[in-house]
């Protein structure tokens, strides 16, 4: 006998990272050399300091008990220093941070303390699948709002105001955006909380990216004036400082926010590794030169990935920013999704299709920048090469 799943088991489908990764796997347990260009998994090490912190605070003895649901003040006091001498932002670190296991996990506990079934959630038409995920397993309904490809995969908010009803609680923001990597302005962002006021919908803006290959000074939301009344913001040490497998990020905005979602958080978990969280600290304060030369091993990448679109004759705007490559099709490929199976089995090199992130996507591909630019060169080789 099997007992049947909850509902929302049925309206969600298995990540399509989890599913094409098996596949991978199997292909390199046959003996194949699979070159991963799919996932945004930082390759590069943590910071020298954050190691040895990390270290130093695992042999103490009050590093393994349980730790504060807030997090420590330790950490607290990292974010807050960290957001005010990189965007300019003051926060209270007493009250207007709440550290995470990842800002994916953020999303979560945001949905769940705001979302009731039936509620409306604004939802990029592309952007990350958890966003649209992690609704539907609450029991909002998602709708997707448009991105103008022809002003730099920018919200199209006429149209978004026709998507507003009194049922519409969330509306999900990401810029630097992933998969376009259209850049943050504070001009977008300006929009989007005057947009948010207007409508009286909580605005959740994911910001991991600012610190990968942005060509200008980062920004958070957060800097906009009034932000702080209709806007949180999550953000992630995965990108920024090469530390995804650590699971450590926060949500940032006004007390009211973070102390109603503390009430769910506090429920499905408890706090993060003492030793974990002094290290992220301590990562937190690498230099600018830590930042640079990161940026600069990702632009080597970036240049070998673009040789890849070339190759498959794919056009991109070179404003992106972030660390993947956001490439349009050539009406000469049938589809993203028999290009990407070709060349896995064909070639062994996997890319992210398009239509994983919206179906918008249907004619797009995503390169990630996370692999040694000699292992992009030799995919574009595999690809140069007749079979």
């Amino acid at each position: 006998m099997i007992i049947e799943t909850a509902h929302r088991t049925r309206q969600t489908a298995e990540y399509y990272f989890s599913v094409k990764l098996a596949e991978v796997r199997k292909l390199i347990a046959e003996g194949h050399d699979v070159i991963n260009l799919g996932i945004g998994n930082p390759d590069m090490m943590p910071s020298e300091q954050t190691i040895n912190a990390l270290s130093n605070a695992a042999h103490k003895p009050q590093a393994h008990g349980y730790q504060p649901y807030v997090g420590t003040i330790t950490f607290r006091n990292a974010i807050a220093d960290f957001y005010q001498r990189t965007y300019g932002v003051t926060l209270n670190p007493a009250s207007e941070i709440l550290p995470l296991i990842g800002s994916k996990e953020g999303i979560t506990h945001i949905s769940l303390t705001f979302l009731d079934p039936g509620d409306e959630v604004l939802v990029p038409e592309l952007g990350y699948p958890a966003y649209r995920a992690v609704s539907k397993m609450v029991g909002a309904e998602v709708k997707e709002y448009p991105l103008r490809e022809d002003h730099g995969w920018q919200p199209d908010w006429e149209a978004m105001k026709k998507l507003v009803t009194p049922r519409t609680k969330i509306m999900w923001l990401n810029y630097p955006h992933m998969p376009t990597g259209a850049p943050a302005t504070i001009e977008l962002f300006e929009q989007a909380v005057a947009f948010a006021k207007e409508h009286k919908i909580l605005l959740c803006h994911d910001n991991p990216y600012s610190l990968v290959l942005n060509k200008k000074a980062p920004i958070s939301l957060l800097l906009v004036e009034g932000a702080k009344d209709v806007a949180i913001e999550l953000n992630s040490m995965s990108k920024s400082h090469n530390m995804a497998g650590w699971r450590m990020g926060w949500l940032a905005g006004a007390k009211p926010y973070i102390d109603a979602v503390l009430t769910i958080k506090s429920n499905v978990d408890s706090g993060m590794f003492w030793a974990l969280q002094e290290a992220a600290a301590a990562a937190l304060q690498n230099s600018n030169d830590w930042h640079r030369e990161r940026n600069a091993v990702y632009q080597g990448r970036l240049e070998a990935s673009e040789a890849f679109l070339n190759t498959i004759g794919c056009t991109w705007d070179h404003a992106q920013e972030g660390m993947f490559l956001w490439g349009k099709l050539p009406d000469s490929v049938e589809s993203a999704e028999k290009l990407v199976n070709n060349l896995l089995i064909e070639k062994h090199v996997f890319i992210a299709p398009g239509f994983i992130f919206g179906p918008k996507g249907q004619r797009y591909i995503r390169l990630s920048l996370c692999m040694p630019k000699e292992r992009i060169w030799e995919a574009v080789e595999r690809i140069r090469a007749k079979v």
